[in-house]
């Protein structure tokens, strides 16, 4: 395949911003065992400035992660609880009467942070999820005609358990789409649950991640370079093309009833970008874009009721789609 026209050489300042970022997951690991894929996974949400559900049975430490990945990052990282009863105010804030000045103040609500750890999304009304929705689509709360920009970067992580969906409002499709990734947090390897054990015997205590070690390895700057040499990778015209073909691929799947739309597309591209720039390259290959479809399309495709009772799974249609769309040379 014939490399794309680019950059000759990566400025000084990205190739630092790189290894920064690669310490992340080493500094994240001295909290949570076996979550690298995760931990790069968010990494390329923040430099692409998208968003990201999370998957999981509970205990797996999702909010764990969250919170070590933004101590890493010496970013402000705040837990929302998503329940039945939570109001729109009570995710972008209010104003609030103050009888001293006899004047209405703006109280901010926990989305003025930079990683917002939306836990159990799907447990809030669609009231709810809507003002969520806006939040991440516009990166600003509005109150009363006033528009309050959210802090840089800023990111949703939302999580969702995936074996529990008694009281649950689904999120809709349209909601969907606008996650970056969605990425799964799989149970730990038996060599790694032993690791949590001895870590806890040894009086591992997840609220004081300072005793643990855990140090900040890079910052919002680090990002910002990074974000900018991302948008330098070059792709070629086939590259281009080989990810229209995979997004209209799953939209002709026997399989799945619901397709990726062309958003899916722009979201594979930007996220293949931001592996290819993490690999060190400055071009996208197709390999790239094959590292990132599964994380980048599954929650954007919808199964067939039959396809679902034969036990068929999203990500092993994604691999069907992957394994007989032509890869270009």
């Amino acid at each position: 395949m014939t490399r794309p026209a680019g950059p000759a050489n990566q400025p000084a300042a990205a190739d630092d911003a790189r290894t920064a970022l690669h310490r992340l997951r080493a500094e994240v690991a001295k909290a949570v065992v076996g979550q690298d894929a995760v931990v790069t996974g968010l990494v390329i949400a923040l430099l692409c400035r998208g968003h990201i559900l999370l998957e999981g049975v509970p205990g797996v430490a999702k909010t764990l992660l969250v919170r070590t990945f933004a101590a890493a990052l010496d970013l402000d990282a705040k837990r929302l609880q998503f329940t039945p009863d939570l109001m729109p105010g009570d995710v972008t804030g209010s104003l609030v009467f103050d009888p001293r000045t006899a004047a209405f103040t703006f109280r901010e609500g926990p989305v003025f942070t930079n990683l917002l750890l939306a836990d159990e999304a799907n447990r809030t009304p669609p009231k709810t999820q809507s003002a969520l929705l806006e939040v991440m689509e516009e990166r600003q709360v509005s109150v009363e005609g006033t528009p309050r920009p959210l802090p840089q970067p800023f990111i949703v992580v939302a999580t969702q358990n995936p074996v529990e969906y008694e009281g649950t409002y689904p999120l809709p499709e349209a909601q969907l789409d606008r996650f970056l990734l969605k990425l799964t947090v799989p149970l730990p390897t038996r060599d790694e649950e032993l690791g949590v054990l001895r870590a806890h015997h040894a009086g591992f205590d997840p609220r004081d991640l300072a005793a643990a070690g855990v140090r900040r390895v890079a910052t919002a700057a680090d990002l910002a370079v990074g974000r900018e040499a991302v948008g330098r990778v070059g792709v070629a015209e086939p590259v281009l093309g080989y990810i229209v073909d995979l997004c209209r691929a799953t939209r002709v799947s026997p399989s799945l009833e619901l397709g990726a739309s062309p958003r899916g597309a722009t979201a594979l591209l930007l996220t293949a970008k931001a592996w290819a720039w993490l690999a060190g390259r400055d071009y996208v290959t197709p390999d790239d874009v094959k590292a990132v479809a599964r994380a980048a399309l599954r929650h954007r495709v919808r199964l067939r009721p039959e396809a679902e009772l034969e036990g068929v799974t999203t990500d092993a249609v994604l691999d069907a789609v992957l394994g007989t769309v032509p890869t270009p040379r």
